[in-house]
């Protein structure tokens, strides 16, 4: 199994065992909600207003100057490189997702950059050219001295740059795997309805009661499994 079929076992596997039951707005209300966007805002979509404020701001800050953004982006399709069928991890735009993280979150900011610093010094010291320079069996020689940690060193007594490495190779994995190519890489479909036929009939005929025709041809109509249910004022189901 190659590295990015191994990524997408454990990421499918998180999915699995992750997923949230989230309530239900009407049409009307979600689609009002998807339309009001901010002046310069990018996201369409699931965002309260003072969320979008929030990414708003952020988008206008710059954290990681060019040279930086190219280094990052160097080393996230090194983590993360291209398949036949799929792009790379920046086709994706990985870099642009480490760069809104880097400003959300502000605790990463003196690992990423020290990374980067560290990355560059090494290096220029071993091969005399910046690290997104060097030739890619350099890059991943020097890559390969902190990419696998002693586990049964605390996360928080690793040297920097090991820590710097396993927080970038977690920020390119999220990164790509939350974007479009990457849910695409996954064939991760969402939540589909399951097939009901109705409560089984030898339980009805125990508790005494049965189904009405009327309400079977509308609740347990499987061609019908994908269209939501409508009640009206006196709770009498309409579809």
């Amino acid at each position: 199994m190659d590295r990015r079929n191994s990524i997408k076992s454990i990421i499918l596997g998180s999915v699995a065992g992750g997923l949230a039951v989230h309530g239900c707005k009407p049409e009307a209300e979600a689609k009002a909600e998807d339309t009001q966007t901010l002046e310069g805002y990018s996201y369409q979509y699931g965002r309260t207003p003072k969320e979008k404020e929030r990414i708003t701001e952020l988008e206008a800050e710059q954290f990681f100057n060019e040279h930086e953004l190219a280094t990052i982006a160097v080393l996230s399709d090194l983590i993360l490189p291209p398949n036949d069928k799929f792009g790379s991890a920046t086709e994706a735009g990985v870099q642009d997702f480490i760069e809104f993280m880097a400003k959300d979150i502000p605790e990463m900011q003196i690992t990423l950059r020290g990374g980067l610093m560290w990355l560059d010094h090494r290096s220029n010291s071993q091969f005399g050219t910046e690290f997104k320079s060097a030739s890619e069996d350099r890059q991943m020689q020097l890559l390969d001295t902190i990419a696998y940690p002693d586990i049964l060193v605390a996360e928080t007594e690793r040297t920097l740059e090991i820590q710097f490495f396993s927080l970038m190779r977690n920020l390119v994995v999220t990164g790509y795997y939350t974007s479009k190519i990457g849910i695409k890489d996954l064939g991760y479909k969402g939540n589909t309805p399951n097939v009901w036929d109705g409560v089984p009939k030898d339980v009805l005929e125990q508790h005494g009661v049965a189904y009405e025709k009327e309400w079977l041809a509308k609740c347990i109509d499987q061609s019908k499994r994908g269209v939501i249910a409508e009640w009206d004022e006196n709770g009498k189901l309409l579809t």
